[in-house]
């Protein structure tokens, strides 16, 4: 055998240049050789991410096949990226979930195989066939679909059988049960109230949501109120202030004229006393004193003078420069 170093170095040099480049190409395409990476990509469009990450497992049947390459969002859809590594078949209407791996929040992806014969590689799985993991308020609207159908007067009478079958159990256990029993008696016949109740918020929440402007102007209008009594703060004080010593004065002004209101007061009662004892007396002056006063208004009412006669007095008077006299 020929020694290496009488071999020609041009074609030692290019030999190794081509191993150095077949070595990086490999080391960046690790994933696509048959022993260390390998497989075939697919993908699927989700609602939401969910909280799945680049790595995460992929699953067919609780067994891992593969894992989570890429993931991208595509519009108003999130487009993830998965190898599957192994021979696994799933037919092209197979469905993928996202589920949930642990209780600290590890999420995993689950091919569910549907149809006949094996999915094409580069396959794109829809939006229709896949699912995120259980919403919170998805579940609220479960639970309010499913407690509407429940029948509260057979879950009534069903409490009441199990609390009349358990009487022999401890007395702490069997109060539970009538209590439980009682509760469901009064949900039972408050249901038309319940449903009333449940459509009267509805409605209530309808109607604020359609005030929501006028809520917001409203509260505008309370904050331009409130500052304005701040602004005012000063002259509220010292009215309040002004009105306490008032108040005080007033006090003080009782308190030393209440020797002097004393005998003022004492003197007023006894002429109300004497006005009261006159009452018939005052009330028949003043009726007899509407026709005088008429009679005195009309005589006056002429102009400046007025007219007025002596009964039996003489139309003419007798000459007394001649020494006449009345006769």
């Amino acid at each position: 055998m020929k020694p290496f170093r009488e071999r020609n170095p041009i074609v030692v040099g290019a030999i190794s240049i081509a191993v150095l480049a077949v070595a990086l190409v490999a080391a960046f395409r690790a994933q696509d050789l048959p022993l260390i990476g390998g497989g075939d990509t697919y993908y699927a469009n989700f609602a939401e991410a969910g909280g799945i990450k680049v790595g995460d497992e992929v699953r067919i049947a609780g067994v891992r096949v593969g894992a989570v390459e890429s993931i991208e969002l595509d519009g108003d859809k999130v487009h993830v990226g998965f190898r599957i590594k192994t021979d696994s078949q799933f037919g092209p209407t197979s469905r993928a979930d996202l589920k949930v791996k642990t209780l600290l929040g590890d999420m995993f992806l689950a091919i569910e195989p549907a149809g006949s014969g094996q999915m094409a590689e580069g396959t794109t799985i829809p939006v229709e066939r896949t699912s995120s993991p259980y919403d919170v308020v998805d579940a609220f609207e479960g639970l309010a679909d499913t407690a509407a159908d429940i029948n509260t007067d057979q879950l009534a009478q069903s409490l009441t059988t199990l609390a009349d079958l358990s009487r022999n159990t401890p007395e702490e256990f069997q109060g539970a049960l009538e209590g439980v029993s009682a509760l469901s008696a009064n949900v039972a016949a408050k249901n038309d109230e319940i449903n009333s109740l449940l459509k009267n918020l509805r409605r209530v929440s309808t109607v604020l949501d359609d005030r929501d402007q006028d809520i917001i102007e409203l509260m505008e209008d309370s904050d331009v109120l409130f500052r304005a009594l701040v602004a005012r703060r000063d002259a509220v004080h010292r009215l309040l202030v002004s009105t306490t010593q008032l108040s005080q004065e007033l006090t003080a002004l009782v308190r030393d004229t209440r020797a002097d209101l004393k005998p003022a007061l004492s003197s007023l009662e006894e002429v109300l006393d004497v006005l009261n004892k006159n009452e018939d007396n005052l009330d028949d002056t003043l009726r007899l004193m509407a026709p005088f006063y008429r009679v005195f208004a009309n005589t006056l009412g002429n102009g400046p003078w007025f007219d007025t006669f002596i009964q039996n007095f003489p139309a003419t008077l007798p000459d007394l420069t001649n020494g006449g006299g009345i006769g």
